[in-house]
This record gives C-alpha cells, sequence and structure tokens, in this order.
C-alpha cells in the first residue's frame, strides 16, 4: 500500500506560480513512478507530468512544458510540480499518482494509487 498526500494548492493570478508537494508513504515508495494529473470542471481527469523514480526521466503534457517542472526528492519520498507562468486554464484539481510504469506515463489507468487532489484556481 502506498498513501499519497498532496498539498500546496491554492489561488494565483495569471503569470504567477504555485508549486504543488505530494508527500509518499508506504511499502517500497522508492521503486514507484509518480506522476500529476489534473480535473477541471466538466472535464476528463488529463496528464500532467511524470516522473521515473529510477531513471529520473521526466514527461510533460504539450500545454504545460516549459511552464512546469516535476522534480523529487527522494530522500523524503516526494514529488514536486513547479508550476510558473499560470493560465486560468490551468485551473483544476490536481492529482498525485503513483505507479510501477512500462510503457504509457500519461495513461490514468497505469496507476494504482491516488491522493485526494488539491484545487488550483488561476484568476485571469
Amino acid at each position: 500500500q502506498v498513501q499519497l498526500v498532496e498539498s500546496g494548492g491554492g489561488l494565483a493570478q495569471a503569470g504567477g506560480s504555485l508549486k504543488l508537494s505530494c508527500a509518499a508513504s508506504g511499502s517500497s515508495v522508492g521503486y514507484w513512478d509518480m506522476a500529476w494529473f489534473r480535473q477541471g470542471i466538466g472535464k476528463d481527469r488529463e496528464f500532467v507530468s511524470a516522473i521515473s523514480w529510477k531513471s529520473g526521466s521526466t514527461y510533460y503534457e504539450d500545454s504545460v512544458k516549459g511552464r512546469f517542472t516535476i522534480s523529487k526528492d527522494r530522500a523524503i519520498s516526494t514529488v514536486y510540480l513547479q508550476m510558473d507562468s499560470l493560465e486560468p486554464q490551468d485551473t483544476a484539481v490536481y492529482y498525485c499518482a503513483a505507479g510501477r510504469i512500462y510503457r504509457d506515463y500519461s495513461r490514468a489507468a497505469n496507476y494504482d494509487y491516488w491522493g485526494q487532489g488539491t484545487q488550483v484556481t488561476v484568476s485571469s
């Protein structure tokens, strides 16, 4: 079992920044790939970014490339999402996810554990 707890959401103005954190705990945390997904009102859950826990390779959805940065601190089993140049369309509930990914990091069904989500609201 893996428990994920997100924090850092809130309200930001367009062009501003927020940093999300996801603290992982439980069995074999060091062997899980981690990702962020988001879900806006009336929208499907969509992939934002992922990081391989073993190699550190990172993956991004096209609309956030160059604006968001995913990183990890292995020592405290925490993954971060630095969000810069925020846009109103980034408004959503952001979810942290963990899984052992072999092929498609962007597929939500490939992840086994999910956090409760944290709200990000960007005003124009």
